[in-house]
């Protein structure tokens, strides 16, 4: 197992936050939703320096003994009919393929020319396992993309576009193939789990139709997922 997934699996534990209000995900820029995270970020796109930080928690629905892993869904919607430049961050030859970091493993499938997605996981050795609780909002990732290229030559089109960023699922394992549990959902039952760019202003996907809505994502094996970091 890598360092780094370990670590990543220790802070989930560790870096709990008050409790929220029912099961779900969140999604807020800087901070976790619990500890006022922002939901938008307006950028001038008049620097290519610097970067901006989307933070994802969750809260589980019962009590889980011995969590060895998470597989978070995060879905990206941009307004105008095809996904711009600025926003391509995997696919060779993307404009901004080194733009876009995270703890985990990022793919790209579109659900929509507008649209694209990222599948982020952690695991740790069954030795490191960790017991959460119900109620209780627990840190699952940070998400980084910088403002490369958002201006003069070489600059990518898109930065000024409205965005809406959508955190769609977490599925929290265990060992057992058979225990764990997929969340989704806001945890305050309107907008935690979404986060927005430039005010989210047109953006729609066909995932869903408009900014919040999500595609429901398939159901892994934990055996499937644990193939990704090996």
């Amino acid at each position: 197992m890598k360092k780094s997934l370990l670590l990543c699996g220790l802070l989930l534990a560790m870096t709990a936050s008050f409790a929220s209000a029912a099961p779900g995900t969140n999604l807020r820029y800087v901070n976790c939703f619990g500890d006022a995270g922002t939901q938008n970020k307006t950028f001038t796109c008049t620097t290519n320096t610097g970067s901006n930080q989307l933070v994802g928690s969750f809260e589980i629905s019962a009590d889980q003994a011995a969590t060895t892993g998470i597989e978070c869904v995060v879905d990206f919607a941009v307004a105008g009919a095809t996904l711009p430049a600025w926003w391509q961050y995997v696919n060779a030859g993307s404009c901004r393929a080194s733009s876009l970091t995270c703890n985990g493993t990022i793919s790209q499938p579109l659900g929509g020319a507008n649209t694209s997605r990222a599948i982020i996981g952690f695991a740790v050795a069954a030795v490191n396992a960790q017991d959460l609780a119900a109620g209780q909002e627990y840190f699952a990732f940070n998400l980084l993309f910088n403002n490369a290229k958002s201006v003069g030559t070489g600059s990518c089109a898109g930065c000024s576009a409205g965005a809406c960023i959508v955190f769609n699922s977490v599925n929290a394992v265990t060992n057992d193939a058979l225990v764990h549990q997929k969340i989704s959902g806001a945890t305050n039952g309107t907008d935690s789990n979404f986060a927005l760019w430039q005010g989210g202003a047109g953006a729609s996907s066909t995932r869903g139709g408009t900014c919040p809505s999500a595609t429901p994502t398939r159901n892994r094996t934990w055996s499937s997922v644990k193939t990704l970091y090996r």
